[in-house]
């Protein structure tokens, strides 16, 4: 029996040239990161246009034609949605990489899509009614990104994974610059604002049919993929055919995983609080009427969508050029992505709210620059355990979601008036502090090589435990 052995997924990872690409521009692959992208982009519209459309729900000056309501707990409201997305996150991962994303994706969507359409009418029962619709949505919205990052594992090729990663959840900030001004125009004009909630939701139901169709859960196991592409793909994705036992203990030691994690909480903080809030202090400070303010309100988003792009090519060519390793990429990156907007929030906090022009460039390059984190600890989960990617991004996104319920109810709590700019400044130099934080801890500990328990075996583990046995015997 020959005792050469064959080389272990990480050293291939690690040693063998990059396969070219197949000669069609344009593959299965790309129809796959497409449904994605539509899937982040239709869901963040649902997550958000309550964002816009409670100002128009609470203001009866807004359209006098359709039902408003005397609420005084919209910051409680818009984080409803999160006391539901928190609770699969783990567990929808681990589902995922057992029995694949597709179906797991076709029945959240659907039932996010029908909690959408059903706002306008549990609206007429009360604030709790919404509330009711939004745990929903966020339950099933719940499903999205652990799913999506084990789809990501399975089809984008290392080479392309900053830009095509990127792509797929730059549909969220897209989602937001279309539906706040799309809502905000909508809640002005003559079908008013429970419109907005039937489009997004008919939306999802049409997405769901396309899924059905055309999604799938990895090459292998798709039928028309071209064997040049399936290859292509397979061999620079080193994720196992087989089911590879979740090393929690091995997990829960590892300090690139921790460092995803509160880079993942700190980023989360800060882009909620102005996600959520950014219509409410244009409204209450700056003094913007409805439809300007979904416009305004998108204009930083629209800058994150753009600027995503640019980030992640640069990315993509330093890693792809050897001019950075991976690890040393996507730190640099999510240094711009975390620190920048810091920045940006500490002069917002210093600034005359009456220099409008001032706080607005301010608000859009907080949000901006907080694009290049999307190519950096956001697909860190790829890098160093591609086989466990659902259920990595499960833990740190449901873990840092709770942030995402804690911040607009702080903000609730500080904010007693939202015409107060001082108060606001507390909330701004909060976000600050939480994205310098983040960041420091992904500089000092993130990792871009594969880690040993990507690929350990159940036989593995189990050796260990004996050997660990053996030697508190001989002891």
């Amino acid at each position: 029996m020959s005792t050469t052995q064959e080389p272990t997924k990480l050293e291939n990872a690690k040693t063998s040239d990059d396969p070219s690409p197949p000669e069609k521009w344009y593959g299965v692959r790309h129809t796959q990161i497409s449904l994605l992208f539509l899937l982040i982009l239709i869901g963040y519209g649902m997550r958000v246009n309550l964002s816009v459309g409670i100002v128009a729900m609470t203001d009866p000056n807004s359209n006098g034609d359709f039902p408003t309501y005397n609420w005084t707990i919209r910051s409680t409201i818009l984080s409803s949605f999160f006391w539901g997305y928190v609770l699969p996150q783990v567990g929808v991962g681990q589902l995922a990489e057992r029995y694949g994303s597709k179906w797991f994706l076709t029945g959240s969507m659907l039932v996010s899509a029908l909690f959408t359409v059903l706002i306008p009418m549990m609206a007429d029962l009360g604030a709790w009614g919404v509330m009711v619709c939004r745990v929903a949505q966020g339950f099933t919205q719940g499903f999205f990104y652990p799913c999506t990052h084990n789809l990501l594992s399975k089809w984008i090729p290392l080479s392309e994974r900053s830009r095509m990663g990127t792509f797929v959840y730059a549909g969220g900030p897209l989602g937001t610059v279309i539906a706040l001004p799309l809502t905000g125009w909508i809640s002005s004009s003559s079908i008013g604002w429970p419109s907005a909630f039937y489009i997004y939701g008919a939306l999802g139901f049409a997405w769901t049919g396309l899924w059905i169709w055309l999604g799938c859960n990895s090459p292998s196991d798709h039928k028309t993929i071209t064997d040049e592409e399936r290859m292509y793909i397979e061999k620079s994705c080193p994720t196992s055919g087989k089911r590879i036992p979740t090393p929690w203990k091995d997990m829960a030691k590892s300090l690139p995983l921790w460092s995803i994690l509160i880079a993942h909480c700190g980023q989360n903080w800060g882009f909620w609080t102005l996600m959520t809030e950014i219509p409410t202090y244009m409204n209450g400070v700056l003094k913007f009427n409805i439809a300007a303010n979904g416009l305004l309100s998108a204009a930083p988003y629209f800058a994150l969508w753009i600027l995503s792009f640019f980030f992640s090519y640069i990315t993509d060519l330093f890693i792809n050029k050897k001019i950075f390793s991976v690890a040393t990429a996507r730190k640099i990156v999510t240094n711009i992505g975390l620190i920048g907007p810091a920045i940006s929030l500490v002069l917002l906090g210093l600034i005359d709210s009456s220099q409008r022009g001032g706080v607005i460039a301010l608000l859009i390059i907080a949000v901006g620059i907080n694009s290049a984190s999307f190519c950096g600890y956001q697909v860190n989960h790829i890098d160093i355990a591609p086989n466990h990617a659902g259920t990595l991004m499960g833990i740190t996104n449901g873990s840092a979601n709770i942030l995402s319920i804690c911040a607009p109810l702080l903000v609730q709590f500080i904010v007693t008036d939202d015409s107060d700019d001082s108060q606001w400044t507390m909330v701004w130099f909060i976000a600050a502090i939480s994205y310098v934080v983040s960041d420091l801890a992904f500089t000092f500990f993130g990792k871009g090589e594969l880690q040993y328990w990507n690929d350990i075996q159940e036989s593995d583990s189990k050796d260990g435990d004996v050997k660990k046995n053996e030697e508190k015997t001989a002891m």
